[in-house]
C-alpha cells in the first residue's frame, strides 16, 4: 500500500511519463518532455493518468498517449502547438460524462477541470456570467442564486458536468422546455483552435476562420431544406443552419454541439435566466409510455418549466415499490414555478385538471419533490441494469422526434426492440420529444456486436422516418457519427466534412467523431476485458450469471460520474426541483474524491482503472498494480458507493479483493498487521489495559509503537477499556433476576469496539433493552466472535473467512433459536450483513446470520414496539455512519429519535476515520479533510445544547481526536435518560 501523502503524489505527476506508446511521429516521452517545457499546468503521460481518461460514460474506449491539464488560455495553445508540431491529436475533456464517446482518449487528452474552473465575473444587470470550460453546472448555478438566477440548461449530471462539455455536447437537461438548449444559453465563446488561431466568437462572422462565410454562403439551398424542422432537441452534426443569415449568423452557436473537433473553448459568456422562487411538480398517471408520451405536447401551452416522462420499468429497475407515484404504467413529471408556493401550486393543479390523465396529484413539499427527481435524474445509471439484473447499455441513448410524434415513435420502437429480441427501459424529455433508453445488448460477443450495429442503423432510419435527430442531447460521438448520412444525406454530410477542415485543417480535434468517423462498432470499450471468468474470493452474488464474474462487477460503473460531487463549497449541493443535485437523504459518496478532487480517487477512477488491469494494455502488471493500489490507497471503504452510486458500485469489496491478491505470498504494510488483526491484539493486551494505556502516555513509547505499526504520528491511540464487555456482561447476567420472552429476547453481538474500547455503550445498551422489556443472550465462549471487520478492510480475506466460519460455528445455535443478533457498531453490522454471506456464499448459515443483524434501533422497533423511550426534547447533531447509510438504513434510528424528541438531521458524508483508514500513515490529511466536509462544521454550528450522536467508534474518535467533541452512541444518550428518570422517580412520591 502507498504512504505518501497526497501532495507527494501530486508533486511527483510530472515526473511520470515513459510509460506510454509511442505516438505516430516521435516517441511518448519527446512528447512529454516538449510537453513539459511548454506547459506550466501538469504533464502526465504514465499508465494511471492514461487509464482514466481511455473512457466517458458511454460504451467506447479510445487510449491516449498522455494527460495534459492546462492552467489557462495559454498553457491550451502551448498545449497545442506542441500537439501540432508532433502530429498528435487533442481531445478536450471536461468531467467524461458524455454518453456517446464524445469525451474517450485519444492522442492527448487536455483535461480542462483541474485549472479552467473559474466564474472570471457576474452581470446580475444583464443577466451574464464569464466561467471558464471547467466550472460545474452546480457551481455556476450556486454563484448566481443570490440573484434569482439560474443557468438555463440543466442534464442529470448538473452536480458534476462542466460548462465546456455542456458546449461540446449542447446539453439539454429537463428544463429545456422552458429555457432551451446550451446553445440557446451561450453568448460569446473564446476558442483556440488546433492550429493556434485565437478566436472570439458570437454574432456575425468576427472571428470565423478562413474560408467559412464563403462556404455557408455558397450552400445556402441545402442548408435551407436539409435540417428537419419543428425539432427542438437536434444535436445532430454541425449546426450549420445557425450561420444562415436568417438565423442571424451566430458562430458561437454554431461552435456549440461540435464535441471537441472544431478547437478548445477556453472561457464563455452564457446568458442566465430568472429562476422562479417557488416551484410545484404535478406528477400525471398514463395507461403506458405511449399514452404518456402523446399527452406531454398538449401540455407546453401552460408554459411549464419541466415535461418528463417515465415508464414503470424504470421504477422496477429501482426495485422502488414504494414510490408514492399515481397509479398508472407511466407518468409525467410536470413542474411549475411561481413567485410564491401557493403560486407555483396553483400552476400545477391547472395543469392536473387540464390534463387526460389516469390519476395524478400535485407535489409542493420540496423534499418530496426531491424524493421524485432523484428517481429520474438516477435512471442513466439504474436503466444499466433490467429486472433480472442483466447489464443493458446506452448504445441508442437519446433521439428525438418532434414531440407531437413521440407516441407513434415510441410504438414503432418498441415493437424494432421486439423484433430484435432486446429490452430496454425509455424515459426522457417528452415536452421535447427526447427519449433515454438502456438497452440490453451483448457486446461482449461477435454475434452480440453485429446485431448492435443492425438495431442501431434500423433504429436510425426509424427515427429518420419520424421526423427526429439522432441526438437530442448528448451528441454523436463515436456512437452515432456514422450514421448522420441517414438523417443529413450525403451533400449535407460533406459539407459537415468541409466546415471541419477550416476550422482543423491538420485533423488534430478530436478525429472520429463527426467528420470522417470511426465506425459504431469499433472501440466497444467491453472487447479489451477477459472473456474468462477471473478468480475472486467475494461471490459477487448480482454479477454474471451466477455470480462471482469480476469483470461483469468492474464493468457496473457507466461512468456517469454521480461520485465526482465536489467537496465542502459550492457545487457540492445546490439547486431546486427538477436536477436539484440534493438526494432524499444525505449522501456519503465519494468522500476521498470530495477531499483531493483526484479523478483516480473516485469510484469511477477506480473502477476505469479496475477495468484497464483486466485489459492488461494501459496496466499491464495485473494484481501487482501499482497504479491500482495507489487510487485505492485512499479509499475510504466507506461504502458509500453501494448505495450512493446509480448501478451500486461496490468499491469498498473491489478494494477488499484487489489487496488480498495483490498482498498474496508478500509482506504487506505495517498498518496491515497492527490494524488489520487489531481484534487478536485487543483479546491479548486486554488484561495489560492500565499498564499499555499508561504506556501509550508517553511520548517516546507512542512514537515508537506508532511508527511500528503504520500509524499517523498525529494520532492518538485509542485507550484500552479497564473491562471488557463480556467479562462485565457475564456477571450482569448471572446476576439478572427478570425473566424474559424468548420472543422478547435478542443476541447482542459484541463486536472488538464494544468489547475493548468502548464497553459503555454495551453497557447502555443492555440497560435500555431490559427496560424495553428485551431479554439479552450474550454468545456462547464469552463472546469470542467477530465480524472480519479489520480483515475484509486490510484485504486478509482467507484470515477473514477463517475468523467468519468461526463465528458462525459458536453462534450457529442461537441462529436455530430464530433471536435476531444485535450490533451495536454499524461498521461490524454492514459486515455481517454484506461481507460475511458474499464471502461464504457455500455456508448458508452466513446468510441466516445476516438476515438476523439488527441495529440497536431496529432491535428495540422489533422487539419491543411498543415501549416508550424517556423524553429528551433537545436538537441532535452528528453523523450518520457511512455503512449504515449505505447497507443498513436509519429508518429506523430516525423514529427512535422522533419518539425520544430528538430533534435535527443528522449529517451525511464519512468522518474521515472510517476504521483503520485515518489512523494509517500517510492518510491524516485526507482523514481531515473528509471530516471538515460536512461531520465538523455540522458539530461546530450546533447550538448550546445539542447531543452529538455517533454511533460509530470510529465517528466519536474522530470527533474526540479532532475537536475535542464528546459524541455518543443513541444507547448511552437514552441509558441516561433512563437513570435520571429512576432518579427522579423516588423524589417524585415523596
Amino acid at each position: 500500500m502507498a504512504e505518501r501523502d497526497t501532495r507527494d503524489m501530486r508533486d511527483t505527476r510530472n515526473a511520470r511519463k515513459a510509460t506510454a506508446p509511442a505516438t505516430d511521429g516521435a516517441p511518448a516521452t519527446e512528447v512529454a518532455a516538449a510537453l513539459t517545457a511548454a506547459v506550466r499546468g501538469e504533464v502526465d503521460f504514465g499508465a494511471a493518468a492514461r487509464a482514466l481518461t481511455t473512457m466517458d460514460a458511454s460504451n467506447y474506449r479510445r487510449v491516449p498517449v498522455g494527460v495534459v491539464a492546462p492552467r489557462d488560455a495559454a498553457d491550451v495553445a502551448a498545449a497545442l502547438a506542441v500537439c501540432r508540431t508532433y502530429g498528435v491529436p487533442v481531445v478536450p475533456r471536461g468531467a467524461g460524462t458524455s454518453i456517446a464517446g464524445n469525451a474517450t482518449g485519444l492522442g492527448v487528452v487536455l483535461d480542462l477541470t483541474r485549472h479552467l474552473r473559474s466564474i472570471v465575473s457576474v452581470d446580475p444587470a444583464a443577466r451574464t456570467a464569464v466561467v471558464q470550460p471547467g466550472v460545474v453546472l452546480d457551481t455556476l448555478r450556486e454563484a448566481v442564486r443570490p440573484y434569482g438566477l439560474t443557468f438555463g440548461p440543466d442534464p442529470s449530471t448538473h452536480s458534476r458536468c462542466t460548462l465546456g462539455g455542456m458546449i461540446g455536447n449542447n446539453s439539454c437537461g429537463a428544463h429545456s422546455v422552458a429555457w432551451g438548449t446550451t446553445a440557446d444559453n451561450v453568448h460569446e465563446l473564446s476558442v483556440t483552435t488546433y492550429g493556434g488561431a485565437a478566436l472570439r466568437l458570437g454574432k456575425g462572422w468576427d472571428g470565423a476562420p478562413a474560408g467559412v462565410r464563403e462556404l455557408i454562403e455558397g450552400h445556402l439551398a441545402p442548408l435551407r431544406t436539409g435540417f428537419p424542422a419543428g425539432l427542438p432537441r437536434r444535436i445532430s452534426g454541425y449546426a450549420l443552419d445557425a450561420l444562415l443569415p436568417e438565423a442571424g449568423t451566430d458562430l458561437a452557436r454554431a461552435f456549440c454541439g461540435s464535441e471537441g473537433t472544431l478547437g478548445v473553448a477556453t472561457e464563455a459568456t452564457v446568458r442566465l435566466v430568472e429562476a422562479p422562487p417557488a416551484r410545484a411538480l404535478a406528477v400525471l398517471g398514463y395507461p403506458d409510455e405511449s399514452a404518456a408520451a402523446e399527452a406531454a405536447a398538449g401540455l407546453l401551452p401552460y408554459g411549464p418549466l419541466t415535461v418528463e416522462g417515465m415508464s414503470e420499468d424504470l421504477v422496477r429497475v429501482r426495485g422502488d415499490g414504494g414510490h408514492g407515484l399515481p397509479r398508472g404504467g407511466a407518468w409525467l413529471f410536470v413542474e411549475t414555478g411561481g413567485a410564491t408556493p401557493d403560486e407555483a401550486r396553483a400552476a400545477a393543479a391547472t395543469i392536473l385538471r387540464a390534463a387526460d390523465a389516469l390519476d395524478g396529484t400535485v407535489v409542493a413539499d420540496p423534499a418530496g419533490q426531491r424524493a421524485l427527481w432523484r428517481v429520474r435524474e438516477d435512471a442513466a445509471g439504474t436503466a444499466t441494469r433490467m429486472p433480472d439484473d442483466t447489464e443493458a447499455w446506452p448504445g441508442w441513448e437519446d433521439c428525438a422526434v418532434p414531440p407531437a410524434r413521440l407516441g407513434a415513435y415510441l410504438r414503432d420502437f418498441r415493437a424494432l426492440l421486439a423484433d430484435h429480441g432486446l429490452r430496454g427501459t425509455p424515459y426522457g424529455h417528452f415536452g421535447d420529444g427526447c427519449i433515454h433508453v438502456r438497452i440490453d445488448f451483448d457486446l461482449l460477443t461477435e454475434d452480440g456486436v453485429r446485431r448492435f450495429r443492425r438495431f442501431s442503423e434500423e433504429v436510425a432510419s426509424l427515427v429518420v422516418a419520424h421526423g427526429g435527430s439522432l441526438s437530442g442531447e448528448h451528441g454523436d460521438g463515436l456512437a452515432r457519427s456514422e450514421l448522420l448520412p441517414r438523417m443529413y444525406g450525403d451533400e449535407l454530410v460533406g459539407l459537415f466534412g468541409r466546415f471541419k477542415d477550416l476550422w482543423d485543417p491538420a485533423g488534430g480535434m478530436n478525429p472520429g467523431v463527426l467528420a470522417r468517423p470511426a465506425r459504431l462498432d469499433e472501440n466497444l470499450r467491453f472487447a479489451v476485458l477477459p472473456r474468462e471468468r477471473v478468480e475472486v474470493a467475494f461471490g459477487y452474488p448480482h454479477d454474471g450469471p451466477g455470480g462471482g464474474d469480476f469483470s461483469a462487477a468492474v464493468r457496473r460503473c457507466v461512468g456517469v460520474a454521480k461520485c465526482r460531487v465536489g467537496g465542502p463549497g459550492p457545487g457540492a449541493t445546490a439547486g431546486s426541483g427538477a436536477g436539484s443535485g440534493v438526494a432524499s437523504g444525505p449522501g456519503v459518496m465519494c468522500p476521498s474524491f470530495r477531499a483531493t478532487g483526484e479523478e483516480q480517487h473516485s469510484t469511477r477512477g477506480r473502477a476505469r482503472l479496475l477495468h484497464e488491469m483486466l485489459a492488461g494494455e494501459v496496466v499491464t502488471d495485473g494484481w501487482r498494480s501499482t497504479e491500482v493500489r495507489d487510487a485505492l490507497d485512499l479509499c475510504l471503504s466507506c461504502k458509500g458507493c453501494r448505495s450512493d452510486c446509480p448501478v451500486g458500485v461496490d468499491m469498498a469489496t473491489y478494494k477488499a479483493e484487489f489487496l488480498h491478491h495483490h498482498y498474496a505470498g508478500r509482506m504487506r504494510p505495517a498498518a496491515h498487521y497492527a490494524m488489520g488483526l487489531l481484534p487478536r491484539w485487543l483479546r491479548l493486551a486486554a488484561p495489560f489495559a492500565r499498564v499499555l494505556n499508561a504506556a501509550a502516555r508517553v511520548p517516546p513509547l507512542a512514537s515508537l509503537a506508532k511508527r511500528l505499526g503504520g500509524i499517523a504520528p498525529e494520532r492518538t491511540i485509542p485507550r484500552l477499556a479497564p473491562e471488557r464487555f463480556g467479562r462485565w456482561l457475564g456477571r450482569h447476567l448471572k446476576a439478572r433476576t427478570e425473566v424474559f420472552a424468548r420472543s422478547r429476547s435478542a443476541v447482542l453481538w459484541p463486536d472488538t469496539f464494544t468489547e475493548y474500547l468502548t464497553p459503555s455503550v454495551g453497557r447502555a445498551a443492555v440497560r435500555v433493552f431490559e427496560a424495553a422489556g428485551i431479554g439479552v443472550v450474550a454468545p456462547p465462549q464469552g463472546g469470542r466472535v467477530c465480524c472480519g471487520l479489520t480483515y475484509v478492510s486490510t484485504g486478509q480475506l482467507d484470515r477473514a473467512r477463517t475468523v467468519m466460519r468461526r463465528a458462525l460455528d459458536l453462534m450457529e445455535p442461537l441462529l436455530d433459536a430464530g433471536l435476531p443478533v444485535v450490533v451495536l457498531e454499524p461498521s461490524c453490522a454492514g459486515a455481517l450483513t454484506t461481507d460475511l454471506p458474499e464471502l461464504l456464499g457455500d455456508d448458508p448459515r452466513a446468510a441466516r446470520l445476516a438476515s438476523s443483524v439488527r441495529t440497536f434501533a431496529q432491535a428495540l422497533e422489533e422487539c419491543a414496539p411498543q415501549w416508550r423511550p424517556p423524553r429528551l426534547d433537545r436538537p441532535v447533531t452528528g453523523q450518520t455512519h457511512c455503512h449504515q447509510h449505505a447497507v443498513l438504513g436509519d429508518d429506523a434510528d430516525r423514529r427512535l429519535r422522533e419518539r425520544a424528541g430528538l430533534t435535527g438531521e443528522l449529517s451525511g458524508g464519512c468522518c474521515g476515520l472510517a476504521g483503520n483508514f485515518g489512523f494509517e500513515r500517510g492518510h491524516y490529511d485526507v482523514s481531515v479533510a473528509c471530516a471538515e466536509d460536512q461531520l465538523l462544521p455540522s458539530v461546530r454550528a450546533a447550538g448550546k445544547g445539542t447531543e452529538i450522536l455517533a454511533d460509530g467508534f470510529s465517528c466519536r474518535t474522530q470527533l474526540e481526536q479532532l475537536g475535542s467533541h464528546r459524541a455518543r452512541h443513541l444507547a448511552e444518550v437514552l441509558a441516561e435518560a433512563l437513570k435520571e428518570e429512576s432518579t427522579a422517580r423516588p423524589a417524585e412520591g415523596r
